[in-house]
């Protein structure tokens, strides 16, 4: 018994195609019975008469299916492409308008689609690296720096403080300490071969909300050395009526004994202390290479080493040092000393913390290094009031401020004598962080 379809059989003989047919071509094609084809329906019309999305009732007519004209797959008139003849399924690539997995370039090296950059995600990730190393060198700069600074000096050690005042206090000297030099720097830089330490220069810079007041202590003025607490012994030695150099009471017992001497003749609260000595202030101008400035007339000292004409130039360390040395070419040689010191130290302040110094490592570092290597500090200075005292520095030789020296009324056996009327009113002004209305010499 056979049940295989009629026509199926494998014992029906001749030319067939399907299941172990050894004809060689296809059997003619076969009306379905269950299909009856009706007329093709034209464009733009139903097949049925329901408008609706319900499917065809049975038996009615079904639109035209493509045809297989001549054996190169479906017919090309009827506007359909396959793609597969140009090995794109999806049609004719990104010119052609059609689907391109997930929007990609074609790589025509590699022979397949490359992911376009996301430049958002790019620069979202640039931002984060330039910050994240901006603030690892800011953190690596400031630990660096602050373990530079030499802060020897004990304030607490002073004696009988007055009251502070509004705004602050900083005591900057001038040593002439030759520590570090060899016999070729002391040569080079004028400054002789002398033991010990004294001070060349001292100055108070006072910044407050009123302007920022820089004043001039000279060196020969007369002061009374006060009862004070000696640095290395610890004794307190009581006050004779001392009438001496204010300079004295730095070689007598360094810097605590002269914060004692100037708050006990001035009233006024030292609230910090920086010192520089030669070498160092030399180093710092070669550092930034060399500073600008205007002499208003020109002067020779053989002592310190000074040749100079009127006019603008950039001095070198070792002319920067004669400069603010220099005494022995003037009249008034201490006062004169003075204003030439402040004049070189603001025009020091302003280049230091100009962009072309902060903001190029090739010369923020060395100068930063030459500076805080030479600096001796008090023990509760920190970077950020050192900052403060080199831009209050800078305001005042921008016009910001007032810079003078300390009144004097006179003078007594070569000392210079303070005008106590004068220095009662500047003090009372600065502790009250008031605009400064004296004027001095």
């Amino acid at each position: 018994m056979n049940d295989w379809p009629e026509g199926w059989s494998d014992n029906n003989g001749g030319p067939r195609y399907g299941r172990g047919s050894a004809g060689a071509q296809p059997e003619g094609a076969r009306a379905m019975r269950q299909v009856r084809r009706g007329p093709a329906v034209p464009p733009g019309q139903r097949s049925y008469g329901d408008p609706g999305p319900a499917a065809p009732p049975y038996g009615t007519a079904v639109p035209q299916q493509p045809s297989y004209a001549d054996g190169r797959g479906y017919d090309e008139g009827a506007g359909y492409d396959s793609g597969y003849n140009t090995g794109q399924v999806y049609g004719g690539g990104r010119g052609g308008g059609g689907f391109v997995p997930n929007d990609n370039d074609p790589d025509p090296e590699l022979g397949q689609y490359r992911p376009r950059p996301n430049w958002r995600r790019r620069i979202k990730w640039t931002v984060i690296t330039l910050a994240t190393v901006l603030v690892v060198t800011s953190v690596a700069t400031y630990f660096w720096a602050d373990s530079k600074l030499r802060r020897e000096v004990d304030l607490s050690q002073v004696i009988d403080r007055p009251a502070a005042g509004s705004g602050t206090n900083y005591l900057i000297v001038g040593s002439d300490s030759r520590e570090g030099m060899s016999k070729a720097d002391e040569q080079r830089l004028h400054t002789g071969s002398a033991e010990g330490k004294r001070t060349d220069s001292m100055m108070i810079l006072h910044v407050g909300d009123n302007g920022d007041t820089l004043v001039s202590l000279p060196r020969d003025s007369n002061v009374t050395i006060p009862s004070y607490k000696g640095s290395a012994s610890g004794k307190v030695y009581p006050a004779r009526g001392r009438q001496e150099k204010l300079n004295a009471a730095y070689a007598e017992d360094g810097p605590t004994l002269l914060v004692r001497t100037i708050e006990a003749n001035t009233g006024l609260h030292i609230d910090h202390y920086v010192e520089i000595g030669f070498q160092g202030f030399a180093k710092i101008v070669d550092a930034v290479g060399g500073v600008t400035i205007n002499i208003d007339k020109g002067f020779k000292d053989s002592y310190s080493g000074a040749d100079f004409k009127a006019g603008t130039q950039t001095l070198n360390g070792a002319q920067a040092l004669a400069f603010v040395r220099t005494r022995h070419a003037f009249a008034a040689s201490d006062l004169q000393r003075t204003k030439n010191q402040q004049k070189f130290l603001s025009a020091l302040a302003h280049q230091v913390a100009t962009p072309s110094t902060v903001l190029n490592p090739f010369t923020f570092y060395p100068t930063m290094g030459a500076g805080l290597d030479s600096l001796i500090v008090d023990k509760d200075m920190s970077l950020w009031n050192l900052a403060s005292m080199f831009w209050a520095m800078k305001g005042v030789q921008s016009g910001g401020g007032t810079s003078m020296n300390m009144p004097i009324s006179g003078s007594v056996g070569g000392n210079l004598v303070w005008d106590k009327a004068k220095v009662k009113t500047l003090v009372d002004e600065l502790n009250n962080d008031q605009k400064v209305t004296v004027s001095g010499n």
